[in-house]
């Protein structure tokens, strides 16, 4: 009996279930969304069909800043980042004739654009270069440009064709 019990004593263990061991893996996922801004309606035109004073007055030729002062249009844009800024550059109105003593063939002004509350403006006197930054931050809508100040050198202005440019710039947090 006894060499039976030796015999059964380990086949009995080799019978007995052995306990599993679970483990767990973890895969950690990582994703980024880019600072950006955008423009949906990145482009507009403001058209002034005549810049000079009308009728035989005084001024009649000359600069008629109300057709300029007040016009407006709408771009619509967005930018995800809390620390983006938006910057406007302005350009004047010029007519490329020549001019002749007593004539004028630009019109300056001053620009503003508004989003998300804040306004950032230039004006196109002097030097062609953006105005100082403003922080627009986190948004998305309307980006309203207004033009006003409108000026000119004292002087008749030159007939024909003028052109000059807003550029709004939206830049995202680097």
């Amino acid at each position: 009996m006894r060499k039976l019990l030796l015999i059964a004593a380990p086949l009995a263990l080799l019978a007995s279930p052995v306990l599993a061991q679970s483990s767990t893996g973890n895969v950690i996922v990582n994703g980024a969304v880019a600072s950006r801004c955008l423009f949906t309606t990145n482009s507009k035109t403001i058209t002034i069909t005549e810049l000079a004073q009308t009728g035989t007055g005084a001024g009649a030729g000359s600069l008629d800043a109300a057709t300029v002062n007040g016009r407006n249009e709408t771009l619509v844009g967005w930018c995800n980042s809390s620390a983006s800024t938006m910057t406007v550059t302005a350009t004047p109105l010029t007519n490329v004739a020549s001019v002749a003593t007593g004539f004028v063939n630009r019109v300056d002004y001053t620009a503003t654009a508004n989003a998300n509350s804040v306004n950032a403006t230039d004006t196109s006197v002097g030097a062609l270069a953006a105005g100082t930054p403003a922080n627009v931050g986190l948004f998305t809508g309307n980006v309203l440009v207004t033009l006003s100040a409108a000026s000119t050198a004292a002087g008749l202005l030159v007939a024909g064709a003028y052109a000059g440019n807003v550029a709004v710039t939206l830049a995202p947090a680097i």
